[in-house]
């Protein structure tokens, strides 16, 4: 009864919440975060992505109509080793100068179960595009000046798909192939 309850009461939140039709939703990006984790030479390591530029397009009586487009621009990641960035950025990794930005786009989402979806479409990275499954919970938050939402996800990607390691960074001796990927994004109604 309970679970029931919930997925009621939640129907409910969003229907009140938010119009019938598909509504345009911006990051807000004081309030979000997208964290890869990597390890080199078997110790862990992290990173974050930062001044990501994102518009959802989420239509709440059909969940499967979405629309994503993030944009990711690689010369803004965040890390504590320069040595490292360094290497991030260099043309054996995410060769910048040739490739500054990532993008995800996504046109189709399903529902997996109350507050879960996967939507699908596609990541570039270096000019190398590759069709993903992106799953995520999705929860609305309304404060007293806004409503928004908080999309989150731990997805794992595989660099060597992308042509993130060439020459000697190709080898996964050193930097395994998956790369963990967190999001914590909140996202306000234009």
């Amino acid at each position: 009864m309970g679970i029931l309850l919930r997925a009621a009461s939640l129907a409910l939140l969003l229907f009140t919440a938010l119009s019938a039709h598909a509504q345009s939703w911006v990051i807000d990006k004081e309030k979000s975060r997208v964290i890869f984790h990597y390890s080199y030479a078997g110790d862990p390591y992290q990173g974050e992505f930062t001044n990501i530029d994102a518009v959802f397009e989420i239509d709440p009586t059909n969940p499967g109509s979405c629309n994503f487009t993030v944009t990711i621009p690689i010369v803004d990641i965040n890390i504590d080793s320069v040595e490292a960035l360094e290497y991030l950025l260099d043309v054996d990794m995410f060769d910048v100068d040739q490739f500054p930005t990532a993008h995800f786009e996504a046109r189709q989402c399903r529902l997996q179960s109350l507050d879960s979806f996967v939507s699908e479409g596609s990541l570039t990275i270096r000019d190398m595009t590759r069709p993903m499954s992106f799953p995520f919970q999705l929860a609305i938050e309304r404060d007293a000046e806004r409503m928004g939402f908080r999309l989150t996800s731990n997805v794992t990607i595989k660099r060597l798909e992308y042509g993130v390691g060439q020459g000697y960074w190709a080898s996964t001796a050193e930097i395994p192939n998956e790369i963990g990927i967190e999001v914590d994004v909140y996202a306000i109604r234009q």
